[in-house]
């Protein structure tokens, strides 16, 4: 057990890194932004948290359904109850591990994204906290933290402007509450 209250997100929604980033997802179409945040939850968190619980397929099963949603495959309150009940349902059980809870945690913002498309910075901040937990440990210090923050909000980024187009005719414009 960690000695110190670990923060449960990492990042400042005021930091430079993170305003360009709100910046840069309100230049997107909300299909880029949920195929953006699904490949980063899918490929870039979920291995943390299978890692730490293996076997546990929760936030899985979330990413499969929200990509049987896009599909057309499977009706909103279907994939909702999923994230919800078992994605969200695993974090909650995992106060023991916070690099897992983070990491569900993240997969489930990125998952609700397909309805509400300013889960897309939740999944940056929980993500930030399963990277920085899983990476340095539960007993690294708050620079440490930071540090590994802004790694990933630089990463997070780079996903983006990967799958990003260039004029996109229909940006999203979101209202960000922070």
């Amino acid at each position: 057990m960690p000695k110190k209250e670990l923060r449960k997100t990492l990042g400042d929604p005021k930091a430079p890194s993170v305003v360009t980033l709100m910046g840069l997802i309100d230049t997107q179409s909300k299909e880029t932004i949920r195929k953006w945040c699904l490949g980063y939850a899918q490929d870039k968190i979920l291995p943390i948290f299978e890692k730490h619980c293996p076997g546990d397929e929760r936030p899985r099963k979330a990413v499969n359904a929200a990509h049987d949603y896009l599909d057309g495959k499977v009706k909103f309150p279907v994939v909702k109850n999923i994230i919800l009940n078992d994605c969200h349902g695993a974090a909650r059980e995992l106060n023991a591990n916070p690099a897992a809870q983070a990491a569900a945690r993240a997969v489930g913002q990125g998952t609700a994204v397909v309805h509400t498309l300013t889960h897309a910075l939740g999944l940056y901040f929980y993500a930030a906290a399963a990277v920085a937990y899983d990476r340095a440990g539960l007993e690294a210090t708050d620079d440490v933290y930071a540090k590994i923050a802004e790694e990933v909000c630089l990463d997070y980024t780079n996903a983006l402007r990967a799958v990003a187009a260039e004029n996109e005719p229909n940006p999203v414009k979101l209202k960000w509450n922070c």
